[in-house]
């Protein structure tokens, strides 16, 4: 799934949640000092800025398939080497990465199994593949209160908690079936302070990723009421929401 939307968009809608997960998820791998990482959906940057804490900037690399997402992340970004292209058929050689890091992208990918194979292919015999994705089936992603929301005015909505990875032990059997040994999962979780009720609200206007898509598609009427059950469930403000994804790392077979 490509994001046909501004990266500024992107960044208001999901930014304040991906950057400290980024920073988690970058601690939790770990990924070594000097390595070689690929960032798999670099999206913006989020999790190229976390790593660019880790080891040198230019052992970094990344690939995406929103036009709009690379050229923020290369503006962001100019020493990594940001590349146009799907998890499915990722641009780069065998064995080219010490490590390999997907966050928030294994539920997007088109072929779930076939992204973590390809990342399980670029990264060398001893290196780490890891994913990252929030818990959307135990109703614990930032998205989580506009779901019950949205669901209460349109009934049978996607809420992104049937995808590939939105579970726990999705992305553990996926490394597995990839090969991968010592096959590890976490939790790991964000809490970000909103001041008011509008503040949290109006991200999800601008049309960004499932949430905003079928929040734009509904009539008038019904956006209204389902902007009225979310304050219905949540404080006027100020508040703090929680969110956990699930993660898993395991390290590529010789």
């Amino acid at each position: 799934m490509s994001f046909d939307v501004a990266a500024e968009a992107y960044d208001r809608f999901m930014g304040r949640f991906s950057r400290p997960l980024a920073v988690a998820f970058a601690d939790w791998v770990p990924v070594a000092q000097g390595a070689r990482v690929l960032d798999v959906g670099c999206g913006p940057g989020a999790l190229l800025a976390a790593l660019a804490s880790h080891t040198s900037p230019d052992q970094l690399a990344g690939i995406d398939p929103s036009e709009s997402f690379l050229a923020a992340a290369r503006a962001r970004f100019p020493w990594a080497d940001l590349r146009h292209g799907s998890a499915e058929a990722i641009p780069f050689d065998d064995d080219d990465f010490d490590a390999a890091l997907a966050q928030l992208v294994v539920h997007f990918m088109t072929d779930a199994a076939a992204g973590v194979a390809e990342m399980v292919r670029v990264t060398r015999p001893g290196g780490t593949v890891a994913a990252c994705v929030w818990d959307f089936a135990g109703g614990r992603a930032p998205q989580s209160t506009f779901w019950s929301a949205l669901g209460s005015v349109s009934p049978g909505v996607e809420n992104e908690s049937r995808r590939t990875g939105s579970s726990e032990g999705d992305i553990t059997g996926l490394l597995r079936q990839s090969g991968c040994s010592d096959v590890q999962e976490a939790e790991l979780s964000v809490a970000v302070d909103f001041a008011s009720f509008e503040e949290w609200w109006e991200p999800y206007t601008l049309g960004v990723a499932p949430a905003g898509q079928q929040l734009a598609r509904l009539a008038d009427a019904d956006r209204v009421r389902v902007r009225a059950r979310s304050a219905e469930l949540l404080p006027s403000g100020p508040f703090t929401i929680t969110a956990t994804a699930w993660a898993a790392r395991g390290i590529v077979a010789d």
